[in-house]
């Protein structure tokens, strides 16, 4: 019988039991009644509080959001060029997946369910807005969010797609930044630029320096022992 909590340690619980669970198995394969268990929480407590699975993501990605992307400016030694940044940012969001299936897998969850995927379109807007602004003067951040939706749908089956012989990371960054690029009428020279140096980093060491960070920060977060693993 699960034990009784209070609202806040409950919720507590459960979003330890469930990043432990997604890190370990991934999204799709962690059930209800596990997490339950792990949890030591009774059905209704849990859906008092999230409803469903896909409640806990919008927690899970805030705290991701706000720490992956601080750990990748530190490592990375981008300087100040907001394109570079951004390039590497979406670098590396695409690398992890290619690091760690689980992380797939949650990733491409985020990018699915309406909520979350709104999350990502509304906190990213005004980032674009700074970075991308005076190539596209016309347009208002309302703008960038519709260009968003797009650019976060090729996001979404890049990572869903995993690389193979064929498609290999380097052309899947390369794809990516060109596109992405391109959307927000930077011009070629400066996107050829932001590719030389994605190609000059050790792109899989920093994403990986950036997993493991993330992975402590969550563990810290939420209380566990996390379990790294690579593909």
């Amino acid at each position: 019988m699960a034990r009784r909590y209070n609202s806040a340690d409950s919720k507590r619980r459960i979003l330890s039991a469930c990043v432990q669970l997604f890190i370990k198995q991934g999204y799709h394969d962690t059930t209800v009644a596990e997490i339950l268990k792990q949890a030591d929480v009774s059905s209704s407590t849990f859906q008092n509080i999230f409803h469903a699975k896909e409640g806990v993501l919008m927690d899970l990605l805030e705290f991701m959001y706000k720490n992956q992307f601080d750990s990748a400016k530190m490592i990375s030694g981008a300087g100040d060029s907001p394109l570079k940044i951004y390039a590497l940012e979406t670098a590396i969001q695409l690398t992890i997946t290619e690091l760690n299936e689980n992380i797939r897998d949650i990733y491409v969850e985020i990018y699915s369910k309406p909520d979350t995927a709104e999350y990502v379109y509304q906190h990213t807007a005004d980032e674009l807005y700074k970075i991308f602004g005076k190539y596209m003067p016309e347009n208002t951040v309302s703008d960038f969010y519709e260009l968003d939706i797009g650019s976060a749908g090729i996001m979404r089956a890049y990572m869903a797609r995993p690389c193979d012989k064929y498609f290999t990371l380097e052309k899947k960054l390369r794809r990516f930044i060109t596109m992405s690029l391109n959307a927000y009428d930077v011009p070629d020279e400066e996107i050829a630029e932001t590719i030389s140096y994605i190609e000059s980093l050790d792109i899989q060491a920093i994403a990986t320096n950036v997993m493991k960070e993330l992975f402590r920060s969550l563990a810290m977060k939420f209380d566990f022992t996390p379990e790294i693993k690579t593909n």
